[in-house]
């Protein structure tokens, strides 16, 4: 700052606003247009050695969004340096970070959080349509003006789409939000934003992350392997076509996401057009549909795929203990007819019906009543060799029963 502790360069400093590990921003005036400012200078001394790096990163912002013009990304006024000091010029606005009302309510209304969503896609569209990827989205780099517009702020690491240098530090970016690419160490395009999005998008949701590891490694762990739960099993509120969004905002690799953030904001949109147009039960909270929706897991599978190798099982890992309801996936009535012939006596003789029942399953294409009756036939032949007597009550009973199992087994098969 100048020797005027009140001024730097020709901007009128009137109170801080806040504070980072990285700068500090200040409210000022512009005497020349009579506009009030935001300021954002570095929080490092001259001569430490990181300050080159630093001032790089600010005017690289200033390159990067100067020529952005977007009601949903922070608008940048000038650039310049005030004795040593770098600063950057930016629209003054009256609002809060997002992540300030993430922490202060937790999970938020889903209209609200499709609504935020949608408006930072919109943004997004448009900076990568001119060029420049953000690649450090979070709600600390959103603000909410008059609690209802959100605009993009902190371009800091954003590139500039060039045919040239395509290395660059792997780690620039916030560990929680990165996408898979960025922690391998991938050159990260218009996608990983869309990823890391994706992730705002569930915290806002289900108040909650996704990828909430203990340490750095475990969250970069999970960020590459993880599959989260889908938002509705967390969020009762979350439609299930929320639920398919995120999955696709979420995949492992980029060619899995949407191809732009335009088209996610499409979705968010028409998402959010659905929910109004739903019918409500009489009590019931916003964004909640009155009628019983489709099993949230079932989208879950979606992101099932790692990055850059596919995990199988990842889709069973649930860190936050959500419990599954129904029959259990290794449920078998075979089995448990087995259980019950072994109780019954006849365990000798239903090994011949297990393997009629797999004669069965091979026959699926062909007629349903004639591969049933033969299986039934086969398994009184079975238990007459075998010198099981049972009185006619118990061979009705019986054969209704393997008839069923039949009939459950083909179906299972051709499903």
């Amino acid at each position: 700052m100048t020797s005027d502790a009140r001024k730097m360069g020709r901007y009128e400093i009137v109170a801080e606003l806040g504070k980072g590990a990285m700068g500090t921003v200040y409210k000022a005036v512009d005497p020349l247009l009579n506009r009030t400012v935001a300021l954002k200078t570095i929080s490092v001394s001259p001569n430490d050695p990181e300050m080159s790096e630093y001032k790089a990163r600010l005017f690289q912002e200033a390159k990067a969004v100067g020529g952005l013009n977007h009601p949903n990304i922070v608008t940048v006024y000038d650039v310049g340096e005030s004795g040593d000091l770098p600063y950057l010029a930016m629209e003054f606005l009256e609002g809060q970070e997002l992540a300030t009302l993430t922490v202060k309510h937790g999970a938020l209304p889903v209209e609200y959080a499709l609504d935020i969503a949608a408006q930072v896609a919109d943004g997004l569209a448009y900076a990568h349509e001119q060029g420049v990827f953000h690649r450090d989205i979070k709600p600390a780099n959103i603000m909410i003006v008059h609690g209802r517009l959100a605009k993009i702020a902190d371009f800091g690491i954003a590139r500039m789409r060039t045919p040239q240098r395509t290395d660059g530090p792997p780690a620039l970016g916030s560990p929680r939000y990165m996408s898979p690419e960025q922690v391998l160490g991938k050159r990260a395009d218009h996608r990983s934003d869309i990823f890391s999005l994706g992730v705002v998008l569930y915290e806002m949701v289900t108040g909650t992350s996704p990828f909430a590891g203990g340490d750095l490694n475990a969250i970069l762990f999970q960020i590459v392997n993880l599959v989260p739960p889908a938002p509705s099993t967390i969020s009762p509120g979350a439609p299930a076509t929320l639920d398919a969004i995120v999955a696709r905002a979420l995949a492992k690799t980029p060619e899995e996401r949407f191809a732009t953030a335009k088209e996610l904001a499409d979705e968010l949109k028409q998402c959010r057009m659905r929910l109004d147009a739903e019918p409500r039960a009489a009590g019931a909270t916003p964004g909640q549909p009155a009628l019983a929706k489709i099993d949230g897991y079932a989208v879950t599978p979606l992101l099932s795929k790692s990055y850059p190798q596919a995990r199988q099982g990842d889709e069973q890992m649930n860190t936050l203990g959500t419990a599954t309801l129904g029959l259990a996936k290794d449920f078998d009535s075979l089995a448990a007819m087995a259980r019950l012939a072994s109780h019954t006596g006849v365990a000798q003789s239903f090994e011949g019906f297990v393997k009629a029942q797999a004669a069965a399953a091979e026959a699926e294409k062909t007629d349903a009543s004639t591969v049933h009756g033969k299986v039934v036939r086969e398994q009184s032949s079975h238990l007459v060799s075998a010198g099981v007597k049972w009185n006619r009550s118990d061979q009705l009973i019986f054969t209704a029963s393997v008839a069923t199992a039949a009939a459950v087994a083909a179906l299972i098969v051709l499903v």
